[in-house]
């Protein structure tokens, strides 16, 4: 019989899509001929998943998950809004996000790799949830803050159940006072980064091709004004920008801070807390950003499913 090897399992899972055990029992059955192999996953039905991993998946949800001092957020994408609601695939984003804030993982390979609740690998768990539900599914990207002390705030916009929605927020205060004192300020946090969507904690964050691009901008608008006199118009206008795209600088949107920034928030929730407070970091994913969705014509596709013409 001819050995079954783990780059022969790998191999096979990669053309088929299909589960770890499945691909090894595949070539087990066939002695490990990678065709043959093919063939009876594709007589079992555990081959379907490859058939769907060209459609683009640009729907699906971003899950939250906090653990003690370490908080995720994971973004796993389905084809159609739909999926979304489907209780299965909200379990498997919603443990997804659980294996990889108690592992510590943020890296999408890593995760994909890590054990699986209930058996196998996190991968294999997406590939039987493409051929149970019927449609691509990818991990697409993941997250996550930490604070040696302090909290992490949370918050999950356009929610479809508990830590799973359309955008997803974590926020990490370090402090050694009141961990209990700085939760509602942790989820007011988050629920303004959701609404503002910072670009950054604060100006040093900042992308430096960002503020030259700002900077530019400014000089343009001003072009012919006196060095000296342009310099000062440039500086007030990144300040002004600051106040736009860094969380810190940020107004609050919260009505009980009205004319406060964040900065100043934090500060003041020292006195509650019994201790110094340090907005640390933040992660903010909204679903399907930055992913280019394909344009369907409905009338077009069903006409064609009829044999008409549109």
């Amino acid at each position: 019989m001819a050995s079954v090897t783990a780059a022969l399992v790998k191999d096979l899972r990669e053309k088929t899509g299909a589960g770890m055990m499945d691909c090894k029992a595949a070539l087990t059955e066939t002695e490990g001929d990678i065709e043959a192999a093919i063939d009876w996953l594709r007589k079992k039905g555990l081959s379907r998943a490859a058939k769907k991993s060209g459609r683009v998946a640009a729907e699906g949800l971003v899950a939250v998950a906090v653990h003690g001092n370490d908080g995720v957020v994971i973004e796993v994408n389905s084809e159609t809004d739909f999926v979304a609601r489907n209780e299965e695939f909200q379990a498997l984003a919603r443990t997804i996000a659980l294996v990889a804030v108690e592992k510590g993982l943020t890296d999408v390979e890593a995760i994909k790799g890590a054990h699986y609740p209930g058996g196998g690998t996190v991968a294999d768990a997406i590939a039987n949830a493409i051929a149970t539900i019927g449609e691509n599914m990818t991990l697409r990207r993941a997250a996550a803050v930490h604070v040696s002390q302090g909290a992490i705030g949370q918050y999950v916009h356009n929610a479809v159940a508990d830590g799973l929605g359309k955008i997803g927020v974590i926020v990490a205060l370090e402090s050694t006072g009141d961990s209990v004192a700085l939760g509602p300020l942790g989820r007011l946090i988050a629920l303004h980064v959701a609404a503002a969507n910072p670009l950054a904690l604060d100006s040093s964050g900042l992308d430096p091709a960002v503020v030259e691009r700002e900077k530019a901008v400014l000089a343009d608008k001003n072009a012919g004004k006196p060095a000296h006199v342009l310099e000062k118009i440039i500086e007030s206008g990144l300040k002004s920008y600051y106040k736009e795209v860094c969380l810190v600088d940020q107004p609050s949107i919260h009505a009980e801070h009205a004319g406060k920034t964040i900065g100043q928030v934090v500060k003041e929730a020292e006195k509650s807390a019994g201790a110094p407070v340090t907005l640390k970091a933040f992660v903010r994913y909204a679903l399907g950003e930055g992913i280019e969705k394909q344009e369907t014509d409905f009338a077009a596709e069903v006409a064609a499913a009829a044999g008409g013409q549109a």
